[in-house]
């Protein structure tokens, strides 16, 4: 693959508000398919480079950094998921030769979910990464508590300044999900959301867009109900720890049954061994991925399948 997955190109698509920014890493083919890759609530478009780097050049990736966030976090809100969509929308009808596969991870698989509902036409086809499905809260959890439970760490880093990028980088090293699996790709990809200057460098993700579009991913009806009304084929991989490293992940078999989730409709593929993190990052997790990414992406030199 001619293409670091470390150094992909940079590119801009107009949409409302200003410039967004794009992650491009071309296929060695240029009639191969396009795919679009949408990042998580305090992610940026780097967070798919080892998907990147697996996918070698079979496909031409597109991932963006979503608006208020990375090189696109001067683009004006308002925020929200159903904003992400529509840029998604932009962007594949910008860049990509719809309609393309879209693939999100966390936050990103709502804004997936909901770029297919919307724009049916560009949307080909999802793959949802651990996100997408909304399932009730436990008896006795108030929404505001479940929201702050989610939310809370990213908001403390949103807060703080750090005096150099070393000090940003032991703060990512001290995370439980990334414990002894830092890599030089994981230390590049926190490494762009910094901005500002010594000694007050801070995270690039807007505090009103994170508030925003979280509290979206916890309580809107759209949103929510997006899964259920996909216009396409989808699958759903789910990681079998937490954001924390943590035992009970973000969907276990009870929760996806609680979300009454028509698995006709949507495959569900748990993927053992991944954190929230690694199923993204980690070699079981990309591996995962991109093998459903190929599925249906002839070999080179092998026309497209028929239908």
């Amino acid at each position: 693959m001619s293409q670091s997955p470390l150094k992909p190109e940079e590119l801009t698509v107009p949409v409302p508000g200003g410039d967004l920014a794009v992650l491009r890493w071309p296929a060695d083919d240029p009639q191969a398919p396009t795919i679009v890759a949408v990042h998580g609530i305090t992610a940026n478009g780097l967070a798919w480079y080892e998907v990147a780097r697996r996918l070698a050049g079979r496909v031409t990736l597109l991932a963006p950094d979503l608006r208020g966030r990375g090189a696109s976090r001067s683009v004006a809100g308002p925020y929200g998921l159903a904003r992400h969509a529509d840029d998604v929308a932009a962007l594949i009808g910008a860049l990509g030769s719809g309609p393309v596969t879209v693939v999100g991870h966390s936050m990103g698989a709502w804004v997936t979910a909901l770029a297919a509902v919307r724009h049916p036409e560009l949307v080909r086809r999802v793959l949802l990464v651990d996100g997408a499905v909304t399932f009730p809260l436990p008896q006795g959890v108030r929404e505001e508590d479940a929201l702050a439970a989610v939310l809370g760490p990213a908001l403390a880093r949103l807060s703080t300044t750090f005096p150099d990028r070393d000090a940003y980088r032991e703060f990512w090293r001290g995370h439980p999900a990334f414990a002894g699996e830092w890599t030089e790709g994981i230390d590049a990809y926190t490494q762009r959301d910094l901005v500002g200057t010594e000694p007050e460098l801070r995270s690039s993700c807007v505090l009103e867009a994170v508030q925003t579009d979280g509290a979206q991913v916890l309580l809107d009806e759209d949103a929510a109900t997006a899964v259920h009304r996909l216009p396409c084929p989808a699958d759903l991989l789910w990681a079998e720890r937490g954001l924390l490293d943590e035992p009970q992940g973000l969907y276990d078999h009870e929760r996806i049954g609680l979300a009454r989730l028509d698995q006709e409709r949507v495959s569900v593929v748990p993927v053992p061994g991944t954190n929230h993190y690694s199923i993204l990052w980690g070699e079981a997790g990309a591996d995962s991925i991109v093998r459903m990414l190929l599925a249906d992406v002839p070999a080179a030199g092998q026309p497209p399948a028929a239908g």
